[in-house]
């Protein structure tokens, strides 16, 4: 939109709108502007800076109209009509008046009936000074209430049962916000309009307490509540609005890039409030409205390094501590060689930390023995697509395949848990009438609005994808145009799935042909339908052909390079895309440039000022056995914690209590960190400058919001450090200074840099972005695909590594849930997400436990090859019969001492959806 206050300047635009259609011109009080046909009259006076007060408006839906504080006049208007801004649509030559003295009554009307049922608390209201309701009556000059007359209506008692905020209905006014982001938003639909008359209030379905409800806990309803009525019980006694400095960075959770504003007061994190990032669209979960500032606080955090003498870590200097990593390291290489040591860096650091830790594993060190935890969740997607697409990176944006899909295909993904934020956006576009096919073992949320739910059996994915193409091809749904064009290898794919017929699929996978055939013909004959995929399709022994069996259907129906369309991991950590990005693996360095290639050895050893090995190093998932087996002598982990994360604990343990060395960068004693030589304290997102990169390639700008006491150092300076100690000078002035090396040695990382990111707010920047002019990449593979042409890969199906047998006879799937995150280093350091979980569980099938003896909460014990924990049975239908679930958040019931570290040939990535097991009451 245009606005321009000079009428001889305005008449010039009006010519030029007029010759290209779709705008019209009005005045607001007195000014002229032109906007687009459709536009209301609260949009048209937003592009000439006036503001019209609103308190149910929402940019991101359609207007309600609920609160009628918007109202304005508008000459020759419905006759002694006050429309409402929000509602009324803009005309051609209308005259509207803001601020007229009928305006201004009506809303000092409005406002004095809304009062007239307020609990006036203003001075203990955790909204003090951000209540859009105080602003307005203090604007209006409302000082008493003329209805009221002190009596005041009880719209009920405060709803304080939710561990995280509060719910208070005196100081509610009925605006609707809150039922309209739970519905239309986050999908949920648990807040609505109770009572009658003046007992009316919001509340959740039936009446029920809050802490009773559907609730997901997500916290927008909180985000975007104008008055004090749902505040954080954070918010209630920490901080008021103008105490507080707003600072703009990165959610440290999954890889959906939400962006947020940390709320700083005296140099302490109080609370979060959501940002219109190009990911979360205003948005967020549980995990980032309430569970990322308070772990940055906890007196569990490391502040000063921790040196092992005598058996036990003990406080000491960084120069001693650095001292001791160096000289170890260098001992270790001089005896045993460069390829006895490894480093693993971290998938929640920063780009930068990520960058400068490989470079002191290939520069310093000696060897490509670097990897990161990708390799134990998405690396079959880094190697699937590239090997046929030719980057392995999700290839559209999260707005695009939530918001231009007619069919969604969901497989081996729980976005509403695992991604939120994106499951929310689904969740939309169910409501704009997509259709929802979902592919999993379990009976995730998303299935109650799927057309068709294929509850296949875990480890069959391969056998399904081969069904859906050969429907497909039964059809005579294929795009063979683009096939011919674009692609190579079909032929032998399509003799491959001619022997998958849906009889034979139903079988392996144990679904019904029909379904298959539906979801087939579903898929194919939409325009618009992406493939969204996670890590059911991805932690198998046969991920990577999961992977590129996924890739197949995209190419054999055309739906990829192109707006709502392409094959779509999403990325379970903030910045594990970026890890891989920035070289934190064993076969490529920065920009997935391959190790393997000369010239590009020769590329980084001019940058770097020594030579490049030639050598592909080992994965994690090979580190950790080659410890075992006395090949690995010295490990560097920086920011994980395979104690907790990695299959086979035990195993695990045994190797790394057999290095010789072992230092580990954290920013708590975790259990890998409570095994360590040397602990060196980092410090958390909060507390650094840099980037992530979310699920959509999208990089985006970390802030630091503050700086602790203690005697921490920024991740890079403690590399540098060791760097320089080892005979490698290396200081960085800033992490800008290492991200402008980084577009110096990577090209679709060449046109960005901190200062062109924080130009552009919250959007950052998609790459492949290879010049300061480029404006980033929103979709791949348009016009061609990154390798030429799109490779078709035969994959045959071939069972899981271990399969259930009679002393095993379930077969264990592992994932998230809502609440938690990961080892729960931030989350579990949150008191109210911990009120609402924070014990481990195992989904059963309730015919599995009427036999084995099972009640819903029964104490269970869980064995498998590896170990056995003990945990509390949860009963019902989300699994089939001999399947059982459980998540690897929880140390009282750790599942990664039951699963198997079988692993992927390719990608050699762990076999964690797939386990044999056995469950008896404990």
């Amino acid at each position: 939109m245009n606005y321009e206050r000079n009428g001889a300047d305005m008449m010039n635009q009006a010519d030029f709108y007029q010759e290209s259609g779709g705008s019209l011109a009005l005045t607001i009080d007195g000014y002229l502007c032109r906007v687009p046909v459709g536009s209301t009259i609260l949009e048209a006076a937003g592009t000439l800076g006036i503001d019209i007060p609103t308190l149910c408006y929402l940019k991101q839906l359609a207007p309600d109209g609920a609160c009628r504080l918007c109202v304005v006049e508008v000459e020759g208007g419905r006759k002694g009509g006050l429309p409402a801004a929000c509602t009324e649509k803009c005309t051609e030559g209308m005259k509207v008046w803001t601020l007229s003295p009928r305006v201004v009554e009506a809303r000092r009307f409005v406002l004095d009936l809304l009062l007239s049922r307020h609990d006036f608390q203003c001075f203990k209201c955790g909204r003090n000074g951000s209540c859009k309701l105080q602003d307005y009556a203090l604007a209006y000059g409302l000082t008493e209430n003329m209805y009221a007359k002190g009596q005041g209506i009880s719209a009920g008692l405060p709803d304080v049962s939710h561990p995280l905020f509060t719910f208070k209905p005196g100081l509610c006014v009925m605006c609707r916000r809150c039922t309209r982001v739970c519905e239309k938003l986050q999908g949920r639909d648990v807040i609505s309009i109770s009572r009658r008359g003046a007992s009316t209030r919001m509340s959740p379905a039936f009446g029920l307490p809050w802490a009773e409800s559907d609730c997901e806990s997500c916290g927008n309803c909180v985000s975007y509540c104008p008055t004090g009525a749902l505040t954080s019980r954070d918010n209630t006694k920490s901080f008021r609005a103008w105490e507080v400095e707003r600072v703009r960075t990165t959610c440290p959770h999954c890889g959906t890039g939400c962006q947020y504003d940390l709320l700083v007061k005296q140099n302490r994190l109080v609370g979060v409030e959501p940002a219109d990032g190009p990911a979360n669209g205003g948005l967020l979960c549980v995990k980032g409205k309430f569970g990322s500032y308070k772990f940055v606080h906890s007196p569990e955090r490391l502040r000063q390094p921790l040196i092992r003498r005598e058996g036990i870590l003990e406080p000491a200097s960084w120069d001693e501590a650095l001292d001791l990593v160096a000289d170890r390291f260098r001992h270790l290489i001089a005896e045993h060689g460069s390829d006895a040591v490894a480093g693993f860096s971290c998938a929640r650091a920063t780009n930068e930390d990520n960058y400068v830790f490989q470079k002191m594993v290939r520069a310093v060190f000696g060897t490509n023995n670097v990897d990161n935890c990708a390799r134990v969740c998405h690396s079959a997607s880094v190697h699937g697509l590239s090997m046929t697409l030719g980057s392995g990176a999700m290839t559209n944006s999260i707005r695009d395949i939530t918001r231009e899909a007619d069919v969604i295909l969901l497989i081996g993904s729980n976005p509403t848990e695992a991604h939120p934020v994106v499951g929310a956006q689904i969740r939309q576009a169910l409501l704009r009438g997509a259709k929802l096919i979902v592919v999993d073992p379990r009976k995730i949320d998303l299935t109650k609005q799927a057309t068709v739910h294929l509850q296949i059996r875990p480890g069959t994915n391969v056998a399904f994808a081969n069904g859906m193409m050969h429907v497909i091809l039964r059809e005579g749904l294929a795009d063979r145009e683009f096939i011919e064009k674009r692609t190579e290898g079909f032929e032998e794919v399509e003799r491959l799935v001619a022997a998958y017929t849906p009889e034979r699929v139903a079988e392996i996978c144990r679904i019904d042909p029909e379904d298959l055939r539906q979801a087939a013909i579903l898929y194919a004959q939409a325009e618009r339908a992406p493939i969204i995929y996670c890590l059911g399709v991805t932690e198998h022994s046969s991920g990577t052909e999961g992977v590129m069996s996924l890739s197949n259907i995209a190419m054999l129906v055309g739906k990829i390079g192109k707006p709502g369309c392409g094959v779509n991991p999403l990325r379970g950590q903030n910045n594990v895309q970026g890890a891989c990005d920035m070289g934190a693996l064993p076969y490529d360095f920065p920009g997935y440039q391959k190790v393997a290639n000369p010239d590009v050895r020769e590329k980084f050893a001019r940058a770097w000022g020594v030579p490049m090995r030639d050598k592909i190093g080992l994965t994690a998932t090979q580190v950790i056995p080659a410890a075992r087996e006395g090949l690995i002598k010295g490990l560097y982990i920086f920011g994980e914690d395979p104690m907790v994360t990695d299959p086979d604990t035990a195993h695990v343990r045994e190797a790394l209590e057999g290095l010789e060395f072992l230092v580990v960068q954290e920013l708590f004693l975790t259990e890998t960190a409570a095994l360590a030589d040397v602990v060196l304290p980092g410090v958390s997102y909060a507390e650094k400058e840099g980037t992530f990169v979310n699920t959509e390639r999208r990089v985006q700008r970390v802030r630091r919001a503050v700086t602790l006491d203690g005697d921490m150092k920024q991740d890079y300076e403690i590399i540098c450090e060791i760097m320089t100690r080892m005979g490698y000078p290396c200081r960085y002035e800033s992490a800008a200074a290492i991200m402008d090396e980084i577009a110096s040695v990577v090209p679709i990382y060449g046109g960005i840099s901190h200062e062109r990111l924080d130009a552009a707010g919250a959007a950052g920047l998609q790459w492949p972005c290879p010049d300061p002019a480029h404006r980033g990449t929103s979709f791949l593979h348009e016009e061609r695909f990154s390798r030429g042409l799109g490779l078709f890969y035969p994959a045959e199906y071939r069972e899981a590594k271990e399969m259930p047998d009679g002393l095993y006879p379930l077969t264990m799937v592992t994932g998230r849930m809502l609440y938690h995150y990961n080892a729960r280093a931030m989350t579990g350091r949150t008191e109210g997400i911990n009120a609402l979980a924070n014990t481990s569980y195992i989904e059963m099938n309730a015919g599995d436990a009427l036999l084995l003896g099972v009640g819903d909460g029964d104490r269970v014990v869980v064995a498998s090859r590896r170990g056995e924990i003990e945990t509390t049975a949860r009963v019902g239908d989300v699994v089939s019969p001999g399947e059982v679930f459980m998540t690897f958040h929880f140390p009282d019931g750790n599942v990664n001492k039951l699963t198997n570290p079988a692993l992927d040939e390719i990608a050699w990535i762990p076999e964690y959806k797939v386990c044999a097991v056995r469950v008896t009451p404990a």
